[in-house]
């Protein structure tokens, strides 16, 4: 899905909508966050840097063609005159203004590997920027689910704390009901309106969590901060059937784009040794001028007239001697080559150790979550009992406070444990490069 929804960071622009209301579903929301990242687009930038980098190395093997003309007026001089009898003979005249228009022509036959080397590094240094894309881009959409789901929660947490509200303001009319019979206590109607005022309070935290987390997910997929969303994805319970966790680091050292960035940086490495020996070598172009000027310096005698020439040549230059200039950087760019080799190392047992935690975290969220279902059904039942129990006189006030806390604290712990799973289903999804 990444791949398909990245394609639109070249021709989208921000997106902005009118509505202060705004429906999404998580899918939108991703595709909404992608289109308006600025550090997504900041990031497709380097890749079209880098192509059109390619695009500038792969010229350097080619014949290139160089054009100068000049003008040059001179000072008078005598004439050009030998005397072989009693007359002097002329054998030049004196000419003042020269012109010379020449193009030459050089073709590289041989740089000592220094053009391909380039061109390697060029590629390579392309494709890790790509993979670098990917990364972000990865890591863009894992934040947004983030996000997202963050805010379920919090609206859910919303809809609990709405509910035990509810049941502890019934429970205190119940009390003071009870208390005008003479079966209550007034300190029983106290711990009650205690309770409601703890309930009341969660209520305020619930509902600015909302709002935080509004805010959070509209300022990630770059929209209004005032826009209310409105969320249309619900959370499904997993049942999908794990792979081995074998399985899955080997998928992720075939996908994860972080990997195959580095892998392309090692390359980048071996080609800058390559390149780096090239100083060892001899450099062989083939030369080519021509040459149309007025007068021509290889046309005796001189004529104040246009005439053109022509030369081809083969080019070799060596370095004899430059104080072990080119040992010095090969063993530079060896250095580097194994720096990066360690770090691909460093970088596999960092996410061998990734997919596993988190591989162990999504099936500890599933069991979670029906331990979590079956600890709402047994305090709804009991909180169901109790409260009937109480408003016949028997059972204590005290009974149904913890029955009423034990229900919220159940539905909490569900709520959090299906986003989570959601949650921990998204870090192995990145994990392994999906």
């Amino acid at each position: 899905m990444i791949q398909r929804l990245v394609l639109f960071i070249l021709c989208a622009g921000t997106i902005s909508f009118a509505q202060e209301k705004l429906s999404l579903t998580i899918e939108k929301a991703i595709e909404i966050g992608l289109q308006n990242s600025k550090s997504l687009h900041s990031s497709q930038s380097k890749v079209l840097a880098s192509d059109a980098k390619v695009g500038e190395t792969n010229t350097l093997g080619l014949p290139s063609l160089k054009l100068n003309a000049t003008y040059s007026r001179l000072s008078a001089v005598d004439p050009f005159k030998i005397t072989l009898g009693p007359t002097p003979i002329e054998i030049s005249p004196s000419i003042f203004n020269n012109y010379n228009v020449k193009a030459t022509v050089q073709q590289p036959i041989f740089t000592g590997f220094k053009i391909s080397s380039a061109e390697k590094i060029a590629e390579y240094s392309a494709e890790a920027t790509k993979h670098d894309f990917k990364k972000d881009a990865k890591e863009l959409t894992y934040n947004i689910k983030n996000a997202y789901w963050n805010l379920f929660k919090a609206i859910e947490f919303k809809k609990v704390v709405d509910e035990n509200v509810g049941q502890v303001k019934a429970h205190t009319k119940d009390a003071e009901n009870l208390l005008a019979q003479g079966m209550a206590t007034t300190n029983d109607v106290l711990k009650v309106q205690v309770l409601l005022s703890d309930a009341q309070v969660r209520q305020i935290d619930a509902i600015n969590n909302v709002q935080l987390s509004m805010l959070s997910l509209n300022n990630i997929i770059g929209l209004p901060l005032s826009t209310e969303i409105v969320l249309a994805s619900t959370i499904q319970k997993t049942t999908k059937n794990f792979s081995d966790v074998s399985n899955l680091v080997k998928k992720a050292f075939e996908t994860r784009p972080e990997l195959l960035a580095m892998d392309a940086r090692v390359k980048v490495s071996e080609a800058n040794v390559t390149m780096n020996r090239s100083g060892w070598w001899p450099q062989i172009a083939l030369v080519g001028n021509y040459n149309y000027a007025r007068p021509n310096q290889r046309i005796f005698p001189s004529k104040d007239e246009f005439k053109d020439t022509w030369d081809v040549s083969i080019a070799l230059s060596y370095d004899i001697w430059t104080w072990n200039t080119t040992g010095h950087q090969t063993e530079q760019a060896e250095a580097q080559l194994t720096q990066t080799n360690d770090a691909m190392g460093q970088l596999k047992d960092g996410i061998t150790l990734e997919v596993t935690q988190n591989y162990l975290n999504q099936k500890q969220t599933i069991e979670r979550i029906s331990v979590a279902e079956k600890g709402v059904q047994q305090a709804e039942e009991n909180y169901r009992i109790t409260n009937e129990k109480y408003k016949k006189g028997l059972a204590l006030n005290s009974d149904l406070i913890d029955a009423e806390v034990a229900l919220l604290q159940a539905k909490l712990v569900l709520t959090q444990s299906l986003v989570e799973s959601e949650l921990a289903e998204a870090r192995l999804s990145k994990a392994i490069g999906d």
